[in-house]
């Protein structure tokens, strides 16, 4: 069920790239038109100060880098034009195969969301989300995906498989921009001994979940406590921080 190797390499371009809103609060108090950035001013924020973005952000970032490979993808995605609009990525093997490649999940690599005899089990597979074994369904034009969490419990999550035109991905992508939540989110993949654990920052609270479960960070006091962690977990610039987390501090 695991991606070609030509879709992997471009997929391991995004492995140490949280996916957060706090980019969206930063670049929404910026005096610019537009507040979905193109794929090149990203490349320069990332470079300026180590910053990724949303799951928008990081689709349309990924789609260019797969163009840019000659590999065939498209942007799906549900709840478009609302706060909880979510979307990935389809990249397609040689014979059509379809890949789910979802960075704004933090999932740790593609898997296989069509039936193929020679692949595709149905079964739990572990090795591909953080924290959990996934179970997929292909059911048509769609997929559920089952995730099994180490404390027993279980969710879905269902995507269609059918593209999302490029003028609407885009126009999703500003709207969702221009919404922002009050509580601060932010999603990262860290290596440990063994596998890498999914870290969570929101509402001013952090954990770790690992295979062995999830385990709660020590509450922090100021901002500039979560500024230090933050940066620890991800190696964002501090003075970005310290501007986004004041945002959120101040519409909370």
């Amino acid at each position: 069920m695991e991606a070609t190797d030509e879709i992997l390499a471009v997929w391991r371009k995004f492995d140490g790239f949280p996916m957060e809103t706090l980019t969206k609060a930063w670049y929404l108090q910026k005096h610019t038109e537009k507040k979905q950035r193109d794929v090149s001013l990203m490349k320069k924020h990332y470079k300026q100060y180590g910053i990724t973005g949303n799951c928008f952000d990081l689709a349309l970032w990924l789609l260019n880098e797969f163009k840019i490979a000659g590999i065939e993808a498209y942007g799906i995605g549900h709840g478009l034009f609302t706060p909880s609009a979510h979307v990935a990525v389809i990249a397609l093997g040689e014979n059509g195969e379809k890949y789910l490649c979802d960075l704004g999940d933090q999932w740790l690599q593609p898997i296989l969301v069509t039936k193929d005899h020679e692949r595709f089990t149905g079964e739990r597979c572990d090795g591909f989300f953080p924290a959990a074994s996934v179970e997929v369904e292909p059911l048509g034009d769609k997929v559920i995906v089952r995730y099994h969490r180490p404390n027993g419990k279980t969710s879905s999550q269902q995507f269609l498989l059918h593209p999302i035109e490029e003028t609407v991905l885009q126009e999703a992508a500003e709207f969702s921009q221009n919404t922002l939540k009050k509580k601060p989110l932010l999603e990262c993949r860290i290596p440990i001994e063994g596998e890498t654990a999914h870290w969570e920052f929101y509402d001013w609270e952090s954990f770790l979940s690992t295979t062995t479960g999830k385990e709660y960070d020590a509450p922090l006091a100021s901002l500039e406590e979560w500024v230090e962690r933050i940066h620890e977990k991800t190696g964002y610039d501090k003075g970005f921080l310290e501007e986004a987390l004041t945002l959120y501090k101040k519409i909370g």
